[in-house]
Parts: C-alpha cells; sequence; structure tokens
C-alpha cells in the first residue's frame, strides 16, 4: 500500500501535467454543466407539474438543506480516507440518478431529485481539495480563483442551454441531457490524477469546532446566509417566473441567465483582485448589497421583459462583488492548522441560505403572490447592507 503525500510551500502533493488539468476541468465542467441545465426552467416545470409556489419553494429550498446536512461529514470522511475521486463519483452519480428521477410522474419525484442534487452539490469539497493539491501551497489563492472560474463557467454552460433546449425538445430534452452530462463525467473521473494512497491536508476537526469560531467567521457565515439567501430566492429562484409572466419565452430565459450571470462572472473576478483591495473589503460587501437590494426590489415592479433584464445585469454584478470576499476573510483570523475546520463550517452554513431563502420566499409567494418574495429578497439584501456597514463599523470586516 502506498503512502499518502502532501504539499509543500514550493512543491505540488500531485506532480501534474497539462493534460491533468484539462481532464479535470473537463470534469468540472460536466459536473456543474449537469447540476445546472435545468435551473433557469425549474419553477416554471414544477409549475407545470401542479405544484404550489409554496411547495415549489419547498423542493428549491431541500437542495441547500441537505447540503447543510451533508457537506461537513462528506468533507470530514473524504478527509479520513484522503481519497477525493470515490467522493467526486458520488457526486456525479447522485447528479445522473436526479436527472433520470425528475420526469417521473408523482408529486414526490421532483422533491427527491433535488434533494439527490443536493448531495451530488455537497460533493464539491472533494473537487476543490484534489485540485488543490495539484498546485504548491504557495499558490493556493490562485488555484481556488482558477476552480472558481471553472465553476462559473460550468454554470453558465448549462443554464445557458436550458431555455433553448426546453423551447426545442421539451423539459424531459435537459434531464436527459443533464444525466447525459454526469454519465460521461463519471467515465472521465477515471483518468483524473489521484495519487494510489491518496493526498493529506490538515483535516476538518469537529473539536477543533470552538477555536475557530471567532467573531469574524460568524459574521461573515451570517451575511454569506444571508446573500445566499437572496441569490436563491432571485435568479436561482423566482425570477426566471417573474420573466415568463413579462411574456418571456424559454428561450428568453437563457438570454435572462447571460443578463445576470456574465457581470456576476466579472465582479467575481475583479472584486477580490482590484475592489477590494482599493476600497476595502467592507465598503465594498455594503454596496453590494445595497445594489443587489434595489434591483431586486425592482423585480415585480419593472412592466416589461426587457428592463427586468436590465435590472438581472446590474443585480449580477451586484451579487458578485461579494462572495469571493466571505471566502477569505472566514479564514482570515484561524491558525492555519484549524482554517480546513474553519472552512468547512463556513461551506456548510451558508447553505441555510440556499434553504430558508426559497422556502420562506415560496409559502410568501403563496399567500400574498409572487411579488412578496422579491420583496422579502430586497429587505434582506438591505438588513445585510446595514449588517455589513455595522461590522466594519467595527474593524470585523476590512
Amino acid at each position: 500500500m502506498k503512502s499518502a503525500i502532501s504539499a509543500s510551500s514550493s512543491v505540488p502533493a500531485i506532480n501534474t501535467t497539462r493534460r491533468d488539468h484539462v481532464i479535470f476541468i473537463m470534469v468540472t465542467l460536466l459536473y456543474w454543466s449537469s447540476l445546472y441545465i435545468y435551473v433557469p426552467v425549474l419553477p416554471e416545470f414544477l409549475k407545470s407539474r401542479g405544484l404550489t409556489l409554496g411547495i415549489t419553494g419547498v423542493v428549491l429550498g431541500s437542495y441547500g438543506f441537505v447540503q447543510l446536512l451533508v457537506r461537513l461529514p462528506l468533507g470530514i470522511a473524504s478527509d479520513r480516507f484522503m481519497k477525493r475521486k470515490p467522493f467526486m463519483m458520488l457526486g456525479l452519480i447522485a447528479t445522473a440518478v436526479s436527472c433520470l428521477v425528475f420526469p417521473m410522474s408523482g408529486f414526490a419525484w421532483p422533491l427527491v431529485a433535488r434533494i439527490l442534487a443536493g448531495v451530488s452539490a455537497s460533493a464539491w469539497v472533494a473537487f476543490t481539495v484534489l485540485y488543490s493539491s495539484y498546485f504548491a501551497s504557495k499558490d493556493a489563492a490562485r488555484a481556488m480563483g482558477s476552480i472558481s472560474v471553472i465553476t462559473a463557467f460550468g454554470q453558465l454552460i448549462g443554464m445557458l442551454a436550458s431555455g433553448w433546449v426546453a423551447d426545442h425538445w421539451g423539459y424531459r430534452s435537459l434531464f436527459t441531457i443533464g444525466a447525459m452530462f454526469a454519465i460521461v463525467g463519471l467515465a472521465t473521473v477515471f483518468l483524473v490524477k489521484e495519487p494510489q494512497g491518496g493526498v493529506v491536508r490538515e483535516p476538518i476537526r469537529l473539536r477543533n469546532l470552538k477555536d475557530v469560531l471567532t467573531p469574524t467567521l460568524l459574521s461573515v457565515s451570517t451575511l454569506s446566509i444571508l446573500a445566499h439567501s437572496v441569490l436563491f430566492i432571485t435568479m436561482f429562484g423566482f425570477t426566471p417566473l417573474q420573466a415568463q409572466a413579462l411574456g418571456a419565452s424559454k428561450t428568453g430565459l437563457t438570454l435572462l441567465v447571460c443578463a445576470f450571470m456574465i457581470p456576476h462572472a466579472i465582479s467575481n473576478f475583479i472584486s477580490g483582485r482590484y475592489i477590494s483591495p482599493k476600497y476595502g473589503s467592507g465598503k465594498t460587501i455594503v454596496v453590494g448589497f445595497l445594489l443587489s437590494a434595489v434591483c431586486t426590489l425592482m423585480i415585480p415592479v419593472v412592466p416589461t421583459y426587457g428592463l427586468l433584464a436590465l435590472t438581472q445585469v446590474f443585480n449580477g454584478f451586484a451579487q458578485g462583488l461579494h462572495f469571493p470576499l466571505f471566502l477569505g476573510l472566514s479564514i482570515r483570523d484561524t491558525d492555519a492548522d484549524k482554517r480546513a475546520t474553519a472552512m468547512g463550517f463556513y461551506q456548510a452554513v451558508y447553505s441555510v441560505g440556499m434553504f430558508a431563502g426559497p422556502f420562506i420566499a415560496g409559502w410568501l409567494n403563496e399567500s400574498y403572490g409572487l411579488r412578496s418574495g422579491f420583496y422579502l429578497g430586497g429587505f434582506i439584501a438591505l438588513a445585510s447592507a446595514l449588517f455589513a456597514v455595522l461590522l466594519t463599523r467595527r474593524e470585523i470586516l476590512r
């Protein structure tokens, strides 16, 4: 049995070639594309199946709820076994089964399918750990930046295909293609390079949890919960339904996704590199939440699809400003040997927003109409901006 290896500051844990990186990127693109290919039309699909807005909120929110329960245990298990590829395979298998289950008749199957998608998304930690081992420790930030861009491209590919495919071949074709992407990704995982003995990193340790719960980690985790609530109420939630109420076709949903996701990816890229170093993390986060609040509150009141798409250009940019900053801030005040635990806590906890946002908005929409959920999202973003101002004044955000 071969022993596990670890990285030094200047030498990667795994000696890789360009081919190894290309294979890993292919798997990552297929993974995220298969998870997101149906997301823009999912609310309309659920509506077509006869689900109420309240139940739609439950289905949408279950994706985050499962991650809250499963992500940290999967991270601990992957650290214990020192193997990441089996967990990558688990994620792709869960995605394939999820896509195959979605079109099945019956009320419960969409919920089961979305729960399986949440299990798949929980396996993402294995991807990040393995890819970071392709880089020397001193290049860890570059590795995470690279995989964040790859993630955004994978999600964008899936979401851009969504409306066009559904318009031409119907909803079922989306789930078929999603399953095919996942199966091809699963086959490609066998080519991903990982040492037989695995790769060692400082593991997630529950006994370290009380030591890493710093004011910064708790504050940033709270902001991330709120930010994910807004994101999963809007573009990953009910904004597509509002677009269709304004006359958008399924192909129009693809354009709406472009309007949101391209500025979102741009601000993700420039926030930590250019904006935050110049103006500070606190101010950048506050501006992101304020702009997001304005754009979200405009969603239910703009009279045309074109104006809605315009609001999403700014909303996508605004919501992309704070997410990269949260990641770095979450481990800023944590000792190096406990950062894996801090990161595991942060990544598990922000799933609360992915669940609570669409869940509460769904029931509000059911009782008071679709616009009430967007008012909730706007209020959350505004409250988050005020909270971020307070944290900036206390120098927790800086």
